[in-house]
């Protein structure tokens, strides 16, 4: 992988990162499109920290409230916040303890993989988009609430089987979330701050067991990559959340139908 290279994935990771489009599925594309082959996740870790180092900055003050809220000691909001996100971790966690290297293999699994998984998103992404507009429909009071235990293991769930290229995790989370019930400030907001602790972890546990001393991908790239997908991150995270938020998923539903036919198609010719 050349520097340049880098920097172009490091900025597709960072723009695609906050919307419901598939991160990992774009960079699947765009090392495809290089003819880039790595025998290890390590850009992907690097890139994926880089933008969850944005979130830390673009959320500081919720993770602040969080952090000071859970050290008074005492059962509170912030304690009650926290605790949801670990039960979210909880299917990151399994996975990562026991399927890590079947997680690896269908990262080089090519195009394929990565074409059904983004339509599997377009049909969550639409899904959701017509129960939501449903529930609008019900009296005040019932289209939408917090996250709860249950929703939270959902949604960890869905983050979990995200692990697949091509399978939109955010998208996955949202789109889970607002089946469970969840309004769509409340589950945006949750979807971005779960994922903080199981991306930083696994770049730690990375560091600290040697694998990037082990990566294919040589330490300047890994540096472009993490500086050029931190910047775009945060850019993307402080312009386009609100996008996400507000905008109707059956667009980005669209989007992903034709990214991944197109994938399907690229794989038969």
């Amino acid at each position: 992988m050349s520097s340049i290279e880098a920097i172009i994935l490091g900025i597709v990771q960072g723009l695609t990162e906050f919307l419901p489009v598939s991160s990992s599925g774009h960079l699947a594309i765009g090392k495809a499109l290089f003819g880039i082959e790595t025998a290890d996740l390590s850009f992907e870790i690097v890139v994926h920290a880089a933008t969850v180092l944005a979130t830390i900055v673009v959320f500081w003050k919720d993770i602040w409230k969080l952090l000071s809220g859970l050290f008074k000691f005492k059962m509170n909001s912030e304690t009650r916040y926290i605790i949801l996100i670990l039960i979210s971790m909880i299917p990151v966690f399994i996975v990562g303890m026991f399927f890590k290297d079947k997680v690896e293999s269908i990262f080089g699994s090519g195009l394929l993989v990565v074409g059904l998984a983004l339509i599997v998103t377009a049909m969550l992404l639409f899904l959701s988009e017509v129960i939501t507009a449903r529930r609008a429909a019900l009296p005040e009071g019932e289209n939408g609430g917090k996250v709860t235990w249950k929703s939270a293991l959902w949604m960890g769930l869905a983050q979990a089987v995200a692990v697949i290229p091509g399978l939109s995790r955010s998208g996955s989370t949202i789109a889970t979330g607002l089946l469970c019930g969840v309004s769509r400030n409340e589950v945006a907001r949750f979807s971005f701050l779960m994922v903080l602790v199981p991306i930083l972890g696994e770049a730690f546990l990375d560091v600290v067991g040697g694998g990037f001393g082990e990566s294919t991908v040589g330490t300047l790239p890994l540096i472009l990559g993490f500086v050029a997908a931190f910047v775009s991150g945060l850019f993307a995270c402080r312009f386009m959340i609100a996008i996400v938020k507000k905008a109707r998923l059956k667009w980005f539903a669209l989007y992903c139908a034709i990214v991944g036919l197109a994938c399907l198609i690229s794989t038969m010719v």
